[in-house]
């Protein structure tokens, strides 16, 4: 937090915009660690995140443990909470500098009294936008291993052709314009919240969905990479949520989803080429 000799300095308006920068930084901060933490030592698994990265094999060749993985109702909630917690852990950084500016809108309107209390709210609409996803994530994995095309131990796709076709999905989806249009909003949500903003508790919660709507619509194909990499691989968890941020984070840097998405594309080419045609043929 500011010092005192320069909250002294300023008005009230920004002392409070100041003090509320800091508590809402230092809950978004107390998310994210403890939701890392889940993540990273597989709450409820019978494998640490640690485990599984160290024991991946090659993309399309899962190590297979030799065991199969009962789905039951206990098991499907367990698995759709590594999904939500883990996409706390990767999407709140880059949902960081969004919620400090809806903050500070509200702080200047007639909802100031309850600035901190709303971004909460913001916070909460944002991530259960993300908690429909990881419902759905957790029924393709189902659908994967029923199928034959996921190793349900080490949560990966054992097929090499198939991590292809989607390592392909996931390059084209870079280059439609639905994901221009979401990542055009990710970047520059300043004159969308403005326009946009609703007042009161049920106005912060839509103002959340809204943002995590389009925030999914630009990272869904982003996070499928996890069912090529591995779900709890350690390096594509972080390495997908690095690109992330630095996609939503710096505008001038357009080139990253065009680079992105050729690099995909080709790299699933040789994937699904090297499935079809023998080696030496």
């Amino acid at each position: 937090m500011a010092d005192k000799a320069t909250l002294q300095t300023l008005g009230p308006v920004e002392r409070l915009v100041r003090q509320d920068r800091f508590i809402v930084l230092a809950c978004v901060a107390a998310v994210i660690s403890a939701s890392v933490a889940y993540t990273v030592f597989g709450v409820g698994m019978s494998m640490s995140a640690l485990d599984m990265t160290r024991m991946a094999g090659p993309v399309g060749q899962p190590m297979s443990m030799g065991m199969e993985v009962q789905w039951t109702p206990s098991y499907g909630l367990l698995i759709f909470l590594m999904w939500w917690v883990m996409m706390i852990a990767m999407m709140t950084p880059s949902a960081a500098p969004v919620l400090l500016l809806f903050t500070a809108i509200k702080r200047m309107g007639p909802d100031r009294r309850s600035a901190v209390q709303l971004s909460g709210l913001f916070l909460v609409g944002y991530l259960l936008i993300w908690a429909g996803f990881s419902a759905l994530a957790a029924v393709a994995q189902l659908g994967l291993e029923a199928a034959g095309l996921s190793d349900g131990s080490m949560m990966a796709i054992r097929s090499r052709g198939f991590a292809g076709l989607v390592l392909i999905a996931a390059g084209l989806y870079q280059f439609s314009a639905l994901k221009n249009a979401c990542l055009k909003h990710c970047r520059s949500p300043a004159h969308y919240l403005a326009e946009h903003n609703h007042p009161g508790r049920a106005g912060a919660l839509r103002m959340g969905l809204e943002h995590g709507a389009y925030c999914l619509g630009c990272c869904w194909a982003l996070m499928a990479l996890l069912f090529v990499g591995g779900v709890m691989n350690l390096y594509w968890i972080v390495g997908i949520a690095l690109y992330v941020a630095a996609e939503k984070l710096l505008p001038a840097a357009r080139w990253l989803e065009t680079t992105l998405g050729g690099v995909l594309i080709c790299t699933g080419i040789y994937m699904v080429y090297g499935t079809v045609i023998p080696q030496g043929g």
